[in-house]
């Protein structure tokens, strides 16, 4: 970073010497680079390119009291699943791949087994004996009510009758489990695989199974998460806990995006203390929705315990000496003047241009002005230094009080006040040799 520094001041030097040494060549009736107004700096297109300028505006930004946090992105318990097999087998089939996106229902991989069979058999011949015992039960219920059968013998099959049911219930759920269907089993339809299926929409984060290998009905086989649910998950010490309430704003950036600071608001606060770190767990849901975040993502970043914004300027955008501090701003005023002083000289030098070169064409002659008008946008720009009071800072922003007010919409040097404060301080020193 220093040595960005270090080039980009001797860049900018190196084109003001170059300037200066063009200045005291030149032969008379040539333009002469003009020196700006007292506590005004000149700079044109190629020092402003060294330097990399960039003009922003005041921002409000809160940089009252904060508690410092770090943490990682998460989702909540019901956007992940871990998927087992209901009964074990053998996989034959695996159809999606790690990062792979899948809907509920989607099929994941096929498992067969002689159980499943079995299963399915004994459904198919239950439903049929649950057909006789059904009819049985209706013909002894209806001679046990008109008294011609015995009591005895209803109850026997009323009690056959109702196990029967109750068994044919329990296999028709384990087959609805299996993802089998009942009826198709009862029309003899049988089969020796059967589906894994993903019970939510989301992405594949694991697979824990290959071809050919037993999965039994405790193994997780596939992982899957539903990242559209995704907040951020922050720890934060005892000893800050008692700031903290729903509704806070939590600014943070996340590893993958560290330039881009993102927003967050406090919807649940953890009420036990982790054993080792002694810090309670701060769910906050995301103000926008952001791609590329993954569920594990570390974090970091502060919550703003109250609320009070106050104007602000990039830490870059302030230069000190002394006791004081400055800040650069677009002095239009001057820079207007400094466009009309420059286009004057160049309406001098073309006069003598033509003088000189009376017998020019037509043709050539207006190729010179098409690259006159081209050259009139690269103009030296002014900016004029002024007094501030300096505030609090954090995250590379300072707060700034205006001795003097300022239209809103002032444009600022934003990262190069150092550079412009030390092109001043050489300007003056150069006047006074």
């Amino acid at each position: 970073m220093k040595s960005k520094i270090i080039i980009a001041l001797l860049a900018v030097v190196t084109l003001m010497s170059c300037n200066n040494n063009k200045s005291k060549n030149s032969e008379p009736g040539e333009h002469t680079e003009k020196e700006g107004p007292e506590g005004v700096v000149l700079l044109n297109p190629q020092q402003r390119e060294a330097l990399d300028l960039e003009l922003g505006t005041f921002q409000m930004r809160n940089l009252t009291t904060m508690v410092k946090t770090n943490g990682e992105m998460q989702v909540p318990p019901a956007s992940s699943a871990e998927v087992t097999a209901v009964i074990g087998g053998n996989v034959r089939d695996i159809r999606v791949f790690h990062g792979d996106k899948v809907r509920r229902g989607q099929t994941l991989a096929i498992l067969e087994h002689p159980d499943y069979i079995k299963l399915q058999e004994d459904f198919a011949e239950l439903a049929s004996r649950l057909e006789y015992l059904e009819m049985e039960y209706e013909r002894q219920k209806e001679l046990f009510e008109n008294n011609v059968g015995a009591g005895r013998e209803f109850q026997q099959v009323k009690s056959e009758y109702n196990s029967a049911k109750a068994k044919h219930q329990g296999l028709k759920a384990r087959l609805q489990l299996l993802h089998l269907s009942p009826e198709k089993v009862k029309e003899g339809t049988i089969s020796n695989s059967v589906p894994i299926v993903s019970p939510i929409n989301g992405y594949v984060n694991e697979i824990d199974v290959k071809v050919g290998t037993y999965a039994g009905a405790q193994d997780m086989l596939f992982e899957i998460t539903d990242n559209s649910e995704i907040h951020a998950d922050f720890m934060v010490y005892e000893n800050d806990v008692h700031l903290l309430e729903k509704g806070q704003k939590v600014h943070f950036t996340a590893a993958n995006i560290p330039d881009k600071e993102l927003t967050a608001t406090i919807f649940a606060i953890g009420q036990e203390f982790e054993a080792n770190a002694r810090a309670v767990h701060v769910h906050a849901s995301l103000d926008e929705t952001v791609p590329g975040l993954i569920p594990g993502m570390y974090i970091s970043g502060h919550i703003h315990t109250d609320e009070n914004y106050t104007r602000t300027l990039p830490n870059d955008a302030i230069v000190s000496e002394g006791t004081k501090s400055y800040i650069f701003v677009l002095d239009e005023q001057a820079t207007e003047a400094e466009h009309g002083h420059e286009v004057n000289h160049a309406d001098e030098d073309e006069h003598a241009h033509d003088e000189t070169h009376a017998e020019e064409s037509d043709e050539e002659h207006a190729r010179h002005e098409e690259g006159t008008h081209e050259g009139e946008g690269d103009e030296v720009m002014a900016f004029r230094m002024v007094e501030v009071v300096a505030g609090l800072q954090d995250e590379g922003y300072t707060e700034v009080k205006l001795l003097n007010p300022l239209p809103d919409d002032t444009q600022i040097v934003m990262n190069a006040a150092y550079y412009l404060l030390s092109d001043l301080k050489k300007d003056e020193a150069g006047d006074d040799d």
